[in-house]
């Protein structure tokens, strides 16, 4: 229990504490308004910078200078991409516009379904729609047979306007196949060049000339014609043999319905390895032992193939293999395909009398050759003979049904 003057102590010491808190020193109003002022700054500084979440181990002033390195290189990388997608916008924008402006000559061969409407380059800068045609008679023929062109064209082989017409009505073309010397404009090619605007019977390919180069010659024929003219076949014949048109253009009338027809007189000959002999096949090994024969295919002087031969040569021309012979290598071509091979001895009748004899037994020949010359021998002082013997009627061309 306290004592009066414990109490009188007691409450004595509050009242002086409670003084004490009361009369203490007060802020200035002053001093509020400047540690506001100052608190508004600092939280502007502090609001206005790019904020990212600090990881646990790395200090504030390392971070700020992290955040204004990568804030400094987007901006260039972005300003970067905007410059190479502004130019190439333009770029783009050129490329349509050129575009739309070789669009009109370009659409229509574009846009073509199928061969009748395909657009092809021919004999130079000329380009044309394939023309439609029965047949396209393709005589290989060399710079030095003048002369034996000159003998066609004096028998079986329709000369001016009668060519025209021949193509115009019947749908048969007949042109003398040559390529060009190996040097450009030659001697050779001009003489070519002024026979063409004398007959203009032509049709030039690019190939140069040369007897080991038959087969490729044979081959761009094939190519070279199916894309000039949509033909329901191409025969390939020899300047050295007798052929009667009518005849010809009769007999395959009769296969015209049938898929892959190759017609002429099959043959197998023997594989010849020795060197030095005509007709050596260097690559014999690759048809058995030696002695073997060759598969059937058509003997050279003349044959015919059906449109999709001729396409599947002109699609397949860059990996058709060559063999040392032309009519070995066109057999070969055909020999893994389902195609019709057609054994027709019409087309290689021996000359007079053999087929003399034929026409006087109703069956007049097709074609007419020695197989002693592969060819007529003597052609061009015997072709006129030939025609005269064993010639068809001059109409039969004419009056040829197919």
């Amino acid at each position: 229990m306290f004592t009066r003057q414990q109490e009188k102590r007691r409450d004595e010491k509050e009242k002086k504490m409670k003084n004490n808190r009361s009369g203490g020193r007060k802020v200035s109003p002053k001093w509020i308004i400047i540690f506001s002022i100052f608190s508004f700054l600092l939280g502007m500084l502090f609001t206005n910078r790019l904020w990212v979440p600090l990881d646990s181990d790395m200090k504030p002033k390392e971070q700020d200078m992290k955040i204004d390195c990568i804030t400094n290189k987007d901006d260039d990388d972005i300003l970067g991409e905007v410059h190479k997608t502004q130019q190439a916008i333009k770029s783009l924008g050129n490329s349509i516009s050129e575009l739309r402006e070789e669009l009109p000559s370009n659409h229509s061969s574009s846009e073509a379904s199928n061969h009748d409407d395909s657009i092809n380059k021919i004999d130079g800068d000329k380009s044309e729609k394939r023309k439609k045609v029965f047949m396209v008679i393709g005589i290989n023929t060399a710079f030095s047979s003048r002369r034996r062109r000159d003998s066609i064209r004096e028998t079986w082989m329709p000369r001016g306007e009668k060519l025209l017409k021949l193509e115009k009505e019947k749908g048969i073309v007949v042109r003398f196949m040559i390529g060009h010397s190996a040097t450009s404009n030659s001697i050779l090619d001009r003489a070519i060049d002024s026979e063409e605007a004398q007959h203009k019977d032509f049709f030039r390919l690019e190939h140069v000339e040369g007897y080991h180069e038959l087969t490729a010659k044979t081959r761009i024929f094939f190519s070279t014609a199916f894309a000039k003219w949509d033909a329901k076949f191409y025969v390939k014949v020899d300047d050295d043999v007798h052929v009667n048109l009518g005849m010809l253009a009769t007999t395959l009338g009769r296969h015209q319905s049938k898929p892959r027809v190759y017609t002429g007189c099959m043959k197998s000959g023997p594989v010849l390895s020795q060197k030095n002999v005509k007709y050596h096949e260097p690559e014999y090994w690759k048809f058995g032992e030696e002695g073997n024969k060759y598969f059937r295919h058509a003997t050279g002087q003349i044959y015919a193939i059906s449109n999709d031969l001729a396409a599947y040569i002109s699609t397949n021309q860059p990996i058709l293999h060559k063999y040392a012979n032309e009519d070995v290598s066109l057999g070969s071509w055909f020999i893994g395909l389902d195609v019709e091979h057609i054994d027709d001895h019409n087309m290689c009748c021996g000359t007079p009398p053999d087929c003399e004899w034929k026409a006087e037994a109703g069956s007049v020949c097709i074609a007419s050759f020695d197989w002693s010359c592969s060819g007529i021998c003597r052609s061009v002082e015997r072709l006129k003979d030939v025609h005269k013997r064993c010639g068809e009627d001059p109409a039969a061309l004419w009056s040829a049904q197919y």
